[in-house]
């Protein structure tokens, strides 16, 4: 019998209250998110909440190169493969439902969470973190949104935590896919603390040697004095890209600019003398023309949005991507076949005028049927 995709534990602490630990334990995967895995996750989390023992909770993950890599999107393709053209792919529908629903639970839990984010995190996992109380980043932390480069879109709330950037950050991010390390997770406040991974444990063994309180706000103002003592001085970072970029990233992106208007400038970075600038417009140039257009306009969309209501649309925007083409092309090209050279449809922001585009956009969130996530709040 294989092992559970993820292990729970509970770690008692001095006071005779509990911390629950959950951890992502598909390393071959880099804990790539597969529907069970979800599933585990949102049955405990809530057994957690209900149980007034239970004081906080804890999620990390196996292995040494990534928190969570990002969903199960090669599952996702072979579900929208095995789907007659027009009709709604029922199993991706499922696991886009009951992630967000995850990642909602996650932003609204009714105690300290901590998410060690250790590695690589992308995608969905940047989705389990984002939400957490209390986030942690370390030295080899690599946080990314890449979905341009599989024809979706920053989801998992993307929408939502991405469009409160300043200067056009969030934006930028969305189209190009750019890499952000421990020192950029806490300029941009995706991140809380930065911490050495080596002191994991003793993170684990500071929780189980404390007094909790059973009260939220205490046990989350505890919880931050326990990280920020193991905090690693600004010295001790990498040193942060998006800090260095942020005034040429505003000036890039500017204000409510076209997709099509920003084109030119995003892919003139391919060249720039920058690395990091130079990846993120490369990532833009070989993306998905669609998905630059999707993110853009749910970023603007939602901005003042409720985050139900994010996931909502954002549900409503995903079924859409599975029942278009650029998807399962981005997925084959990079992740099934390997070729890296997907056709995208279209396969350039000039192909389609203003009108065609937002008709193509309006085709990927049109709603289909009840929406699933009618019921959060």
């Amino acid at each position: 019998m294989s092992a559970a995709p993820v292990l729970f534990s509970e770690i008692a602490t001095a006071g005779g209250h509990r911390f629950g630990r959950a951890t992502l334990s598909a390393p071959a995967s880099l804990n790539a998110l597969s529907l069970p895995m979800v599933d585990l996750l949102d049955a405990q989390l809530r057994a957690w909440a209900a149980d007034p023992q239970v004081v906080g909770v804890w999620l990390d993950a196996a292995g040494d190169k990534a928190f969570c890599a990002g969903g199960d999107v090669v599952g996702l393709y072979r579900a929208i493969k095995a789907t007659p053209q027009g009709e709604v792919p029922a199993e991706p529908a499922a696991f886009f439902e009951r992630e967000y629903r995850l990642d909602h639970l996650i932003h609204t839990y009714p105690k300290p969470a901590v998410c060690w984010g250790h590695g690589i995190v992308m995608g969905g996992g940047i989705g389990l973190m984002s939400g957490a109380s209390h986030r942690v980043a370390t030295p080899k932390t690599r946080l990314a949104m890449p979905e341009i480069t599989i024809g979706l879109y920053p989801d998992v709330g993307g929408s939502w935590f991405l469009s409160r950037l300043p200067g056009g950050l969030g934006e930028f991010l969305a189209l190009t896919g750019a890499s952000l390390n421990a020192a950029d997770a806490l300029e941009v406040q995706m991140a809380d603390f930065a911490l050495r991974h080596e002191d994991h444990g003793a993170m684990l063994e500071a929780i189980a040697v404390t007094q909790w309180q059973a009260d939220a706000a205490a046990d989350r103002a505890a919880l931050s004095r326990l990280l920020q003592a193991h905090a690693l001085p600004e010295t001790d970072l990498p040193a942060s890209p998006v800090r260095q970029h942020r005034a040429r990233i505003r000036e890039l992106i500017g204000v409510h600019q076209r997709v099509q208007d920003l084109a030119p400038r995003l892919s003139a970075l391919a060249t720039d003398a920058d690395p990091w600038l130079a990846q993120a417009g490369t990532a833009f140039t070989k993306g998905s023309p669609t998905s630059a257009a999707l993110a853009l306009e749910l970023q603007r969309r939602l901005r003042h949005a409720s985050l139900a209501d994010v996931f909502r649309l954002e549900w409503q925007a995903s079924v859409g991507c599975c029942m278009h083409a650029d998807f399962a092309e981005g997925v084959r090209a990079l992740l099934v076949d390997k070729d890296k050279q997907p056709r995208w449809q279209p396969a350039a922001l000039d192909a389609l005028d203003e009108a065609g585009w937002r008709a193509h956009v309006a085709a990927h969130l049109q709603a289909h049927g009840t929406n699933p996530l009618i019921d959060l709040r």
